[in-house]
């Protein structure tokens, strides 16, 4: 493990190295001592313990003053065994306090594996992977760092930018300073993975992503994330490990036949009915009073307008950011289940608007997501819809159709939803919300027929690969 120069050094404290994972961590010198290096801006010292936290194996030397640690181990302390394998360490990082001084003592996110499995990340490469939200996102779970079989709680953050140079996970875990962990980037996908040892369900974390050319954007919250702030505040939130799939409602099988005749109840959620000082109702009054209500006039269906998380009341929902977050308005995931549930009791399927059409432009959301377009169509004419103001996702992109499909089996899948509404459906001024010209084809090829983006995801969601759709309403 040679010396930094004081260029790479520089790179480290700004968070700015192409390859944190192959100078942080321990590594092998060619005279077979182990050395340690970590990142910890603000520490007061770090010592490295071993396995068992009873023993320091050594005290490291700030190299850089703003927070690079590292030492060489003595042999006597600490060596490979005889397959070569590395031993398995704690950090225990000194850190300032009114009181004096703090001590944490945890697992080095740079001594843990890869994590997410390569064929995963290709078949989201090519638009194929079935349930992304169990890949990508924040997923609370316990691992083992290499050469350990002592598995440590925390969370596993993964994220697709492939036109990054570099991304952080920031949030309450690591003081949002995107220094402490800088994630790893897998060439395969684009995508970014890190272990956040002790990172807990609930805590509030984004992105921090440096463009190709340089630039620090806007911390951007998480595509997958399955849970949100209650706006103004737009950060993600880790939401509990995800549980089996909701059970199917038992009636949907004879309610939802061709053959069968569908009365839908619509409603927006947030104006049905309000409590006594105008707050929202939560989930658990709702499944309390509507469901009930709904039955009561004789409809089969409630269907409710979109209730992923999104920014701007007035929009309705039509405006979605956090399309695997049940906006936080009405409570968690798990009171939203409840309330699925609670229709199906009352004989009642559940139908949600959904909004694959287009999204808003916040600079925390999906728009120039890694400093260039992602989500989006790079030829404005083509991506930014000019009587809404938004941005319209890119069909033709394979990672994006998965993104939008998954997003669907999200919600038919996890929670037991029936069916899905799917309103305007559009792309540029093709079906006609809005008319301008579109991007210039080349000299001598026929014009291109108007897109029809609802074939992007009927196909998906068809028999062959999504089979848990079978039955449900796609309207």
């Amino acid at each position: 493990m040679p010396a930094l120069t004081p260029d790479a050094l520089t790179a480290l404290i700004q968070a700015r190295h192409p390859d944190p994972f192959a100078v942080l961590g321990m590594h092998a010198d060619e005279q077979g001592y182990l050395w340690v290096r970590t990142v910890q801006p603000g520490a007061l010292g770090v010592e490295v313990l071993n396995e068992a936290g009873d023993k320091v194996l050594a005290a490291l030397s700030s190299v850089q003053a703003e927070g690079v640690f590292e030492a060489r181990l003595p042999k006597t302390r600490a060596k490979m065994n005889a397959s070569g394998q590395k031993p398995a360490y704690l950090l225990r990082i000194i850190w300032p306090s009114a009181s004096g001084s703090i001590t944490q003592t945890l697992p080095d996110p740079y001594a843990f594996g890869l994590l997410l499995h390569e064929t995963d990340l290709i078949a989201w490469r090519e638009g194929r992977l079935l349930r992304p939200w169990t890949v990508l996102g924040a997923h609370p779970m316990s691992l083992a760092p290499l050469h350990s079989t002592q598995a440590v709680a925390g969370v596993r953050f993964a994220v697709w930018a492939p036109h990054a140079q570099r991304v952080s996970v920031v949030g309450d875990f690591n003081g949002w300073d995107g220094r402490r962990h800088p994630m790893r980037r897998r060439v395969e996908a684009g995508v970014w993975e890190v272990f956040v040892p002790q990172a807990e369900v609930g805590q509030a974390y984004k992105f921090e992503i440096v463009s190709a050319q340089g630039q620090l954007l806007p911390l951007k919250a998480d595509p997958f994330a399955r849970a949100a702030d209650l706006r103004p505040a737009n950060a993600s939130r880790v939401a509990p490990a995800l549980t089996p799939p909701a059970p199917r409602w038992p009636a949907g099988a004879r309610a939802q036949a061709p053959e069968a005749a569908i009365s839908i109840y619509e409603v927006h959620v947030g104006s049905w009915r309000r409590g006594d000082n105008g707050e929202f109702y939560d989930w658990d009054r709702l499944a309390a009073e509507l469901p009930g209500y709904a039955a009561s006039l004789g409809f089969t269906h409630v269907e409710l307008m979109p209730i992923a998380e999104h920014p701007y009341d007035p929009s309705w929902g039509y405006q979605c950011l956090g399309l695997f977050a049940p906006t936080a308005r009405f409570g968690d995931a798990a009171g939203f289940a409840r309330f699925v549930q609670a229709c199906h009791a009352a004989d009642l399927g559940l139908i949600l608007d959904w909004v694959p059409a287009h999204f808003p432009t916040d600079a925390h959301g999906l728009a120039l997501f890694d400093g260039a377009p992602l989500f989006e169509y790079a030829d404005p004419r083509e991506g930014f819809h000019r009587d809404w103001n938004t941005a319209i996702y890119d069909f033709g992109r394979n990672e994006v159709r998965n993104f939008l499909c998954a997003n669907a089996l999200y919600w038919l899948e996890v929670f037991g939803v029936d069916g899905l509404s799917v309103p305007w459906l559009f792309t540029g001024g093709r079906t006609g919300l809005g008319v301008w010209p579109q991007s210039p084809r080349p000299l001598g090829t026929r014009p291109r027929p108007p897109l029809q983006p609802r074939q992007a995801f009927v196909g998906p969601l068809g028999p062959r690969d999504h089979r848990p759709c079978r039955g449900l309403c796609l309207a």
